[in-house]
């Protein structure tokens, strides 16, 4: 006689919310790069910021230098009548702005080039720095295949600090230099200015870096000082609170 087993009960539906969170999500995020910014967003901006800075002061000193020359060209023939006065500042603003606005895109894209040149330096310092802590040397530069890879990426991201970008500084003021053939006096200051700059910068990123709660990069918001407050804890109970309930 064949054994007939009772069917279970299906389970009522819970009216209590299943958490859709996982675990990884509180988890903090990883970003080896500087300032939490890719090196391509980073010299973007840099390269934007550089650009607009650049074109603001070339375009301020070029046209107030324009309107002197002008006002100097034609200081012997001043009109005399509203009408005549009327032209005449007419005339001085379109010549500041022939004379402002080709030079101020050029001061703009001279700026902009410098400061990518910095920022290549001291990107391509990280790496290089990272790659010899990995295990690289001087007869094996052809290249990284033989690095591991976990190790190099996790010496590049300890070798991001203020070492580089002074040395980065450093360089791009001794370039300058040669570029405009400065003497030997004058190109020592440049490279004394790079090199304090290229300093200030670095330290001013691994305070940003400190005070942010990072260490090589690790952003942590959840425990840095700046981002601790009522809404990061009340934030952090309510997605606990879910886990608690099952």
């Amino acid at each position: 006689m064949a054994t007939v087993h009772p069917e279970t009960p299906a389970e009522p539906p819970s009216d209590t919310p299943v958490s859709t969170s996982s675990p990884s999500s509180t988890s903090p995020t990883h970003s080896p790069h500087r300032l939490s910014l890719p090196f391509d967003r980073r010299l973007l901006l840099a390269s934007f910021a550089s650009f607009s800075c650049g074109t603001f002061l070339g375009y301020l000193n070029t046209s107030r230098m324009a309107a002197l020359r002008f006002r100097a060209e034609n200081a012997h023939r001043l009109p005399s009548t509203q009408p005549g006065w009327y032209l005449y500042h007419k005339s001085k603003s379109y010549y500041k702005f022939q004379q402002g606005i080709p030079a101020a895109l050029r001061s703009g894209a001279y700026l902009s080039l410098w400061t990518g040149i910095f920022f290549v330096i001291e990107e391509s310092m990280d790496v290089f720095r990272g790659t010899w802590r990995a295990g690289r040397t001087f007869s094996e530069m052809e290249g990284v295949s033989e690095l591991e890879v976990n190790r190099m990426d996790k010496e590049i991201e300890c070798s991001r600090d203020y070492l580089s970008s002074t040395i980065a500084g450093m360089v791009t003021g001794g370039l300058w230099s040669a570029t405009n053939k400065f003497p030997m006096v004058t190109a020592a200051r440049t490279i004394r200015i790079g090199l304090l700059a290229g300093l200030g910068y670095g330290v001013t990123q691994d305070a940003l870096t400190w005070a942010r709660g990072k260490t090589g990069g690790i952003v942590n918001d959840a425990e840095s000082w700046i981002y601790r407050g009522a809404k990061n804890r009340q934030k952090k109970e309510e997605q606990e609170q879910p886990q608690q309930e099952e």
